[in-house]
């Protein structure tokens, strides 16, 4: 299929004098935009060092629905009044250059087409696009030096080559996608960081720390023994400050956090030889953010251990181990993999979701990648369209697609894995459900060597109880994530313009300017497998699913793919119809 747009770009870049836009001013639909409509502005005037761009494409994203949800206490809007200072929704966005600053001459023009990668950071916090700063459900508006000069310099990304603007929009969430099989656990001690040491009077082994001790500030070592201190002092650099804490009780915890690091949580915890799954329990409380928690032992734990899965997601806390005498045996690369096995099996747990169905597609469009995948879903619906959607990709990649719906089978999940795996459990294991009791269940289906993925923005607080003696005697991951970077943007960007990525097979529902609310109150309620996109510049279509598009605009749907798919082609009819419709 061509992916040429012919007179598509050949948009005037004309200024209008009013704009469309959907402000929030408080939590729930009910207060976005003015009576259910949206608002109008005047279009503003760039200044010296900003760029007016239009607005071209929008993704709704299930993240949004915490920020609907929650208003001016989400944790990114930081008690905002927004009632008195209003944001916007939508940071998956497609954007065109209108005009530009005389600052930005020499970087900007007329007709260059953006990607923005919304996870924005000025000195160190988040200021991320659609949330602190006001986002994409406008149809002009001003990018200015929140965008453009922040901690990585310009979060937005120019971009040559023929993508329709639904797809430059979802290059964002599939590059979020992308990151969750990228590093981005710490794999080393911190650097001038604090490591506290747990060991156990009934555990004299004789234990090396081969390498990595020169790294933190402070170390503090409790209930270990004599041969273990001086081997520490014997590999420390000078100046490193040794604390000594002994006859340690998990009720002393709190306190130890309060005295050695003001309440802020250790940068490395290593347990030796732990048996007291409440004791480690205790433990993981006390993990810093993006700390490692490091196990090592040879004997399993005597229960679960209560863990934070919000934590994992959001502060990347990382859980490493080995069931040798060398503590850094546990960190590196070469020990804790971020990618799926290759000919291994993946479960996809929510695979029927937008987020879900990406994961499936690109486990699917791996040159290497699983060669088995199970697709989990309680929604039959959800899961019929992805089974439509996705059994043409899986064919043409040779994988092999199975889809389990647990709430309509007399099995449990893990006894259909079994069933179709040669006994085995899975080789990786996504959760895309941000649910505790789920994720906890699911972390039974992961296998020793397995990865297990949690891609859900669970609530702070969520907690699972979860066998991790696998992690140190078996070398199990326990990973996650949240966002995405600029490089995984343009990675992203490059693979889809390059062929070997597909973004706009998620599109499944489309509207326009008017339709913003419907498509957030649809994603909210999962109305739609894929992507609801808006398109802000077009006026007179309301929110439209792919599936019944040939009701009404079958000039547009003769335009899809196989299975309804959204294409170039339909994108290029829908712009010719609708665009500026007055």
């Amino acid at each position: 299929m061509s992916r040429k747009f012919d007179n598509y770009q050949k948009l005037n870049y004309s200024i209008p004098q009013e704009t469309l836009l959907w402000n929030m001013y408080g939590p729930g639909l009910e207060n976005i935009g003015k009576d259910g409509k949206p608002e109008i502005q005047p279009v503003p005037e760039p200044g010296d060092d900003q760029l007016l761009v239009r607005i071209d494409a929008v993704g709704m994203c299930f993240s949004d629905v915490k920020l609907i949800k929650q208003g001016g206490a989400h944790p990114k809007l930081y008690n905002r009044d927004l009632k008195n200072n209003p944001t916007r929704v939508g940071h998956e966005a497609a954007m065109t250059v209108i005009k530009v600053g005389s600052k930005l001459a020499d970087q900007y023009h007329p007709g260059q087409k953006l990607a923005i990668q919304p996870d924005i950071y000025h000195n160190k916090k988040s200021t991320a696009y659609g949330y602190t700063i006001p986002g994409g459900l406008i149809q002009y508006h001003l990018v200015g030096d929140e965008v453009l000069n922040a901690d990585d310099g310009n979060y937005v990304i120019p971009f040559e080559g023929d993508l329709s603007y639904a797809e430059s929009a979802l290059t964002e969430p599939w590059a979020c996608v992308v990151a969750a099989y990228t590093q981005r656990r710490r794999l080393s001690p911190k650097p001038g960081g604090t490591m506290w040491v747990l060991g156990s009077k009934r555990d004299q082994s004789l234990y090396d720390f081969s390498h990595g001790l020169d790294a933190p500030k402070t170390i503090v070592l409790s209930d270990v023994s004599p041969r273990f201190k001086a081997m520490v002092r014997g590999k420390i650099k000078p100046g490193t400050q040794i604390l000594e804490i002994n006859n340690i009780a998990p009720g002393d915890f709190e306190d130890i956090n309060a005295r050695v690091c003001d309440n802020a949580g250790f940068d490395d915890i290593v347990l030796l030889a732990p048996i007291s799954a409440e004791l480690v329990s205790e433990a993981v409380k006390l993990i810093a953010f993006r700390g490692t928690f490091n196990i090592v032992g040879n004997q399993p734990l005597d229960g679960p251990v209560k863990i934070d899965a919000s934590r994992i997601h959001y502060h990347y806390t990382t859980y490493i181990g080995n069931n040798s005498r060398d503590i850094a045996r546990s960190y590196g690369e070469e020990r804790n993999r971020c990618d799926l096995v290759d000919n291994g099996t993946l479960v996809v747990v929510g695979a029927g979701g937008p987020m879900g169905q990406m994961h499936v597609q690109r486990a699917i469009e791996m040159r290497d990648g699983p060669k088995r995948i199970i697709a989990s879903d309680v929604n039959e619906k959800r899961l019929a369209e992805l089974e439509k959607f996705i059994h043409p990709i899986a064919e043409r990649n040779q994988k092999e697609i199975l889809f389990f719906n647990p709430s309509a089978s007399d099995q449990s999940l893990i006894a259909f894995l079994k069933g179709v795996n040669n006994h085995q459990l899975a080789d990786d294991v996504v959760v895309c459900v941000p649910i505790g009791p789920l994720m906890e269940a699911s972390f039974s289906l992961v296998a020793p060597n397995g990865m297990f993925v949690l891609f859900a923005g669970a609530p702070v607080g969520t907690k699972m109880s979860i066998d991790i003696s696998n992690i140190y005697m078996n070398n199990q991951q326990l990973t996650g994530t949240s966002g995405s970077t600029l490089n995984d943007q343009r990675m992203v960007i490059q693979n889809t313009i390059d062929g070997h990525l597909s973004p706009i097979l998620s599109v499944a529902a489309v509207g326009g300017m008017e339709a913003a609310l419907d498509g957030m109150e649809a994603m909210m309620t999962g109305k739609y497998a894929g992507k609801v996109v808006i398109f802000p510049q077009i006026t007179g279509i309301p929110l439209t699913g792919l599936n019944v598009l040939h009701e009404q605009y079958p000039e547009i749907a003769e335009k899809l793919g196989d299975n309804n798919a959204w294409t170039l082609e339909a994108e290029k009819a829908l712009i010719e119809k609708f665009w500026n419709r007055k």
